[in-house]
């Protein structure tokens, strides 16, 4: 059996457990390390690739906050363009006027000539109807004047903040790009490091990862803190819904659907699609979101996973989660102890809870699938 294959066998569970796994615990006779890797046994080189892992997450988090600050910039970008259009509209018009000021004042029927005309007029009731007119006259071609300042004042106001905006589009293109390439590399090390590792060293530590967490998945059973009697709010419920829906398909870094996902992809793509907007990264939405403690989980909540925050993944119920693992991988459901858990965010923490509630169904194989390796084509494309 190649690398490849058992490394897909080894599931979710597998290489996440390995951060609680210690050498004392392994099979009394682990197989020897692969030429070239370093020694302390499978749970040695397996928390090594769970390291590189991490990274590699942590490197696509980071990826995906620059990507969601680009689409601020581009629809910034995209408002200030039509508010400079506007903009010089109306400064055009104020030019217009301003010109039409200037020919009046040539032509000798400005408000002073109006003026001198004034003081000849005998009859002094038309006079003061006339010099009433004037005012208006002079107060509008005033405000002319006046608008054609602040137009110009705030076309160009708009110029200097379009510039400025194009100019961090231009410095967030180019730091996306740099962390593109640091998904790129960290998944090619964890490429690297499943090449040295053994079929037994695969095998071996694959059992006690699973064993790991059972005993986990147990433990949070125990404390009650996977109670199912606890129901969602309505946006709860719907965002399960559209997670639930979501299963079987492809985890692709960078990916918020419709057709792939990231893990921060799928849980942010649930909520909006329950009207509720929520950050895109998993570390925004653990430092954003309100926090909760394991034992109040209810459907729809976030689990967030790794001292880092670097990995999320929505919770369904009855200890299970509904999750976009790794590349390699598609959506699928989980136990909630899958993963060393960090703890879990509410989006919704002001809603009421419905009366009942009862999940919707998973479809067949929805708990099934593994690691299917790490493909460096899943990394974000260009």
């Amino acid at each position: 059996m190649s690398s490849g294959t058992l490394v897909r066998s080894l599931g979710t569970a597998a290489l996440a457990a390995v951060v609680v796994v210690s050498p004392a615990t392994a099979a009394p006779s682990p197989a020897p390390p692969a030429p070239g890797a370093p020694a302390g046994g499978a749970a040695a080189l397996l928390s090594e690739l769970q390291r590189l892992y991490q990274q590699a997450e942590e490197a696509t988090e980071t990826y995906n906050g620059t990507t969601a600050e680009l689409k601020k910039r581009a629809a910034r970008a995209k408002k200030l363009d039509a508010a400079l259009v506007t903009a010089r509209r109306s400064l055009a018009k104020g030019r217009d006027a301003a010109g039409q000021l200037a020919r009046e004042q040539y032509q000798g029927r400005s408000e002073l000539s109006a003026y001198l005309r004034l003081l000849l007029m005998r009859d002094p009731e038309a006079a003061l109807t006339q010099g009433q007119v004037i005012q208006r006259l002079a107060a509008g071609r005033v405000a002319a004047v006046q608008r054609l300042g602040a137009a110009e004042k705030r076309a160009d106001e708009l110029a200097k903040e379009s510039r400025k905006v194009l100019a961090e589009q231009r410095t967030l293109a180019a730091r996306r790009k740099k962390d593109r390439d640091t998904v790129r590399t960290r998944l090619k090390q964890v490429e690297a490091k499943i090449a040295t590792l053994t079929d037994d060293q695969l095998s071996e530590v694959s059992g006690l990862a699973r064993k790991n967490t059972d005993q986990a998945q147990d433990a949070l059973v125990a404390s009650g803190a996977l109670s199912s009697s606890r129901p969602p709010t309505a946006q709860g419920g719907q965002a399960v819904q559209y997670a639930v829906r979501q299963i079987g398909k492809p985890y692709v870094w960078g990916a918020e659907g419709p057709s792939s996902f990231d893990c921060s992809g799928l849980t942010s793509q649930a909520w909006a699609s329950a009207g509720r907007v929520i950050p895109r990264t998993s570390q925004e939405q653990w430092r954003q979101l309100t926090r909760i403690p394991m034992n109040a989980l209810r459907p729809g909540d976030l689990v967030v996973y790794f001292p880092k925050a670097t990995h999320v993944a929505l919770y369904l119920g009855n200890g299970l989660v509904v999750q976009a693992p790794r590349p390699g991988t598609s959506v699928k459901v989980s136990p909630v102890a899958s993963n060393p858990v960090l703890g879990a965010v509410r989006p919704d923490p002001d809603s009421t809870p419905l009366a009942s509630y009862e999940g919707p169904e998973l479809p067949d194989g929805a708990t099934d699938g593994s690691d299917e390796g790490y493909g460096a084509s899943s990394a974000p494309g260009a």
